[in-house]
């Protein structure tokens, strides 16, 4: 009597795993153009509760932190905010005696990181921000250490972002004294596990000293001048006559990074500006 009650049931759960099988042989000959709207759906649908409690532990998580750190930072700041209030209204002084516009305030979006990637899964972050919170694709992403990388999707509630880990990252760079140009890029065929990165393109007539901090150059339109990538630990490879390959340490470690700012492009900053104008 049990056997024939539990009968249906199994043939069930066969028909089940048979999809299942059935849909993933089908998810892995699809372009992936598709795959990327096929995951944001099911980000936004199926899923969209799993990422509710991710958001939820997320939240709970930095809670305690930050009101420690409010608590601690309290009463320096009732005794800091007279003498930044001083200091506010000299620096108007003076740039009214040269003449001088206050720059319009560069606009960022605070995010918290939903995923946080293993060692050797340390490609792409998930954030609990999307185009009703204001976040964009191409929206230079960065923590308090440096460059992480750069928004690639965008759904109404969630982001995606391509970090520096990823094989398709590209960044124009320069070192902080503005003296060598090249491109930062992954480690070419290597495992992201390691953490490292390349700073390519170099002049062979030119020589980067052991630790020093690399920026991004502002040139191409995406990152603007200026945000930390890494620090120069030797070169990785020479082409003769042509040019050295420098093995790179990037600044944020992707597996501990929790919250994060989306900057806006370097031409939304420069249309802002210039919107401040009279």
């Amino acid at each position: 009597m049990y056997r024939a009650a539990a009968r249906p049931s199994s043939r069930r759960d066969t028909a089940l795993f048979a999809g299942c099988v059935a849909l993933s042989l089908l998810l892995l000959f699809i372009p992936t153009a598709w795959t990327g709207a096929f995951a944001d759906s099911a980000r936004e649908t199926a899923l969209r509760p799993v990422l509710w409690l991710q958001r939820r532990g997320a939240e709970g998580r930095t809670s305690r932190a930050r009101l420690e750190a409010a608590l601690a930072t309290r009463d320096s700041a009732v005794m800091a905010a007279s003498a930044a209030e001083a200091a506010a209204h000299e620096n108007e002084r003076l740039r009214a005696l040269l003449d001088l516009r206050s720059r319009a305030p560069l606009a960022f979006l605070t995010a918290e990181v939903l995923h946080q990637p293993l060692p050797t899964d340390g490609r792409t972050l998930l954030l609990g921000v999307g185009t009703g919170d204001g976040a964009a694709q191409f929206q230079p992403v960065i923590a308090a250490e440096g460059l992480v990388g750069v928004i690639g999707r965008v759904g109404p509630t969630t982001s995606v972002v391509t970090t520096w880990a990823h094989p398709e990252f590209r960044a124009s760079a320069v070192t902080e004294n503005g003296e060598v140009l090249g491109i930062v890029a992954p480690v070419a065929g290597g495992d992201p596990g390691l953490g490292l990165l390349e700073f390519r393109g170099v002049a062979y007539r030119d020589t980067v000293p052991d630790h020093s901090v690399v920026v991004t150059s502002g040139l191409g339109g995406v990152y603007p001048r200026g945000l930390p990538i890494g620090r120069i630990l030797g070169v990785r490879r020479e082409e003769l006559g042509w040019e050295r390959v420098y093995r790179l340490i990037p600044f944020v470690n992707l597996g501990v990074v929790g919250q994060v700012l989306l900057l806006h492009p370097p031409e939304a900053e420069a249309a802002l500006h210039r919107d401040s104008l009279p």
